[in-house]
């Protein structure tokens, strides 16, 4: 509030002080002074430069590359500060000033609609010097009245509508005034009305390429009582000059369903002003939110090629997803995958973004161009997310640019290299990462994943669908997920063999069905002993070797159909799966672990989320956990990321 009191009183001030000085200047200097300080906006009002940016893109989508839609946001800036000079000129409008300065195109339209004897609605939308359009529109010898709304800071808003008032236009105010309205139209007058901009009340349709909220009221006017609409757009030819094009009055067209007729016509309506604005896009008014109101969000997940990063990421996006859906909204994922030049060009993207600022990406996107391949480069610049979401530390630096670059929330997972977790909206940080205490960081015991009982229910049939499974109604099942070797991490042979050995022992004695799957990950040495013990195996019903046949639902199809599920010890997203699936997990220990990695267990142990037991004594294990059935503890991570998106959206 206090804000928008000294904006209001130092614009009133100015305007008082400094309209008669602009006013008696020559008009080609004015506006010289207003393209410079169009200018000077451009280099200081960074944050909603960084929405017109943005907005800039999303209209022009892969059309143009950043340079270019650089230089149209600088264009806009200089020809905004030229319409914010040309409100001092409304004192000055008159017949004398419309016919030496201002060329209409079509004005033959307009009287033409007078003849239809319905009144006259002279839609524009907020680009160029729209108000000064207004007062033309008022000295152009034909009844005008503008309808407007009660503007936040209220001695400007008073100062305008003296200007307006005193240069012959009439004033409707919205609150309270649609009677006056309709029957200045059935007077067979002209009303001046805006056809964007329309916030909470207005009617999603497709505008630019996006869906944004518009105003319906000139179609239901148009509709209900013949009303003609003329859209109109303004122009500057050069300096003071300008044009203003008149285009052939809009026929609404009726099928008598109202609601389809209000939406249809409406977006025939947009796409009319749309070709003018991609044509002189500085006139448009891009510094304001124009999709917020829209029910169509895109999602970006950006991947550094890790499955296990991947799930993450993906399951990120469906919980936002979820989200929107609640709040009547659509989401549009797209996955990208990242990839660099060589390894070099990786750690170099590191350095060029720790000199990266908040607002000094947006448009640049060197180190981008440079340092990724050029395919990728030309995906990431082709789209428009709301949303960036990714996972590992290669790609957070990425999350980063682009965010800036788009005007997007940015979403990580896991610490975000070197860069400060204060630089993303929010950060998802296990704790075992020992994540710092911060508003924006939401801590899990785990990795997000997929995990809740629709899943495993749609993983499991499908898994019972192609591998012809057999489910019995009793009887204990065991599953086995084994993972594989990693930079730092070996898969013991012996220790595979003694983990095969307890499971068969336990399923001899309790009756089980074993059910096992292996990954990408896994070894070819590994793989064989597997196949060795468990191809012909009576009790093993389901038998996946992930590099022969790889069955995206076998981990989730396990998961769903067992009550004991064993898992080797190096995967965190396989381990936080099984202990957010509502069964017992239980992890066989192995040697070579980080002591991140250790952390994570050691929680997991000590919180009763799994049973951290050595090969050796996995069938004892087992049979503790079969006969006593102890209380299962499952892992919240989703529900906790959840309420914290609430907060950032």
């Amino acid at each position: 509030m206090r804000k928008n009191f000294i904006i209001d009183y130092c614009g009133f001030i100015i305007f008082r002080l400094f309209g008669p000085l602009i006013r008696s200047l020559p008009k080609s200097c004015s506006l010289f002074l207003g393209k410079r300080l169009g200018e000077l906006f451009y280099y200081f009002d960074l944050k909603h430069k960084q929405i017109c940016y943005s907005n800039i893109k999303t209209a022009f989508g892969a059309k143009l590359p950043p340079s270019e839609i650089s230089k149209i946001t600088k264009a806009f800036y200089r020809a905004f500060g030229q319409n914010f000079m040309e409100i001092f000129f409304i004192p000055l409008i008159n017949k004398e000033y419309i016919k030496k300065y201002i060329s209409i195109e079509g004005l033959e339209y307009i009287h033409q609609s007078f003849k239809r004897g319905k009144g006259v609605i002279l839609l524009g939308m907020h680009e160029g010097s729209w108000e000064l359009s207004n007062i033309i529109c008022a000295n152009l010898g034909f009844p005008f009245s503008l309808f407007i709304r009660e503007q936040r800071h209220p001695r400007l808003n008073r100062l305008l509508n003296l200007y307006r008032s005193q240069k012959g236009c009439k004033l409707i105010q919205r609150q309270n005034q649609l009677r006056q309205l309709i029957q200045l139209l059935k007077n067979n007058e002209a009303i001046g009305m805006t056809a964007d901009q329309g916030g909470r009340s207005g009617l999603g349709v497709k505008f630019l390429g996006k869906e944004a909220s518009m105003p319906q009221g000139a179609i239901k006017l148009a509709l209900k009582y013949g009303v003609a609409l003329i859209p109109a757009f303004y122009t500057r030819i050069k300096g003071p000059y300008v044009k203003i094009i008149v285009e052939p009055p809009f026929e609404v067209k009726r099928t008598g369903d109202i609601e389809v007729d209000i939406r249809e016509n409406l977006q025939r309506l947009v796409c009319v002003f749309e070709k003018n604005i991609l044509k002189y896009p500085q006139e448009y008014l891009w510094t304001y939110k124009i999709w917020k109101y829209g029910k169509e969000k895109n999602i970006l997940i950006l991947s550094d090629g890790k499955t296990g990063h991947l799930r993450q990421s993906e399951t990120l996006g469906r919980i936002i997803s979820d989200y929107f859906k609640n709040k009547d909204k659509r989401t549009n994922i797209e996955i990208q995958e990242i990839k660099f030049r060589n390894k070099f060009q990786k750690y170099a993207l590191t350095l060029s973004t720790c000199l990266a600022g908040k607002y000094r990406c947006q448009g640049c996107l060197w180190c981008l161009r440079r340092f990724l391949q050029d395919e990728t480069y030309k995906s990431l610049i082709s789209i428009k997310p709301d949303i960036i979401i990714s996972c590992g530390s290669g790609v957070a630096l990425l999350n980063f640019i682009l965010s800036r670059e788009n005007f997007a929330k940015s979403i990580v997972i896991m610490r975000p290299s070197v860069l400060s977790t204060r630089r993303f909206d929010l950060v998802v940080m296990p704790q075992h990462d020992r994540p710092p205490k911060r508003e924006n960081v939401v801590v899990t015991e785990g990795a997000l994943n997929l995990i809740d009982e629709d899943y495993l229910r749609k993983q499991s049939e499908s898994l019972i669908r192609d591998t012809g499974y057999r489910l019995q109604a009793t009887g204990m099942r065991i599953g086995l997920l084994i993972g594989g070797d990693t930079k730092y991490f070996h898969l013991d042979m012996d220790k595979i063999s003694e983990v095969i050995k307890q499971i068969k022992s336990a399923s001899e004695r309790w009756s089980a069905d074993i059910l096992v799957t292996t990954s990408r990950r896994t070894s070819l040495e590994v793989e064989k002993v597997i196949k060795e013990e468990f191809k012909d195996y009576s009790r093993c019903k389901v038998l996946v070797i992930a590099n022969e046949r790889n069955f995206p639902f076998a981990v989730g199809g396990i998961l769903g159909l067992s009550h004991i599920v064993i898992t080797s010890s190096e995967s965190i997203s396989m381990i936080s799966e099984a202990a957010s699936s509502n069964k017992y997990a239980v992890v066989f220990n192995s040697k070579g672990l980080s002591k991140k990695h250790r952390r994570f267990l050691g929680f997991l142990t000590e919180n009763k989320y799994i049973y951290l037991t050595e090969s050796c004594d996995l069938s004892k294990t087992i049979e503790y956990i079969w006969q006593n059935k102890p209380q299962i503890r499952t892992l919240r991570d989703n529900f906790l990321v959840a309420e914290a998106i609430k907060k950032i959206l």
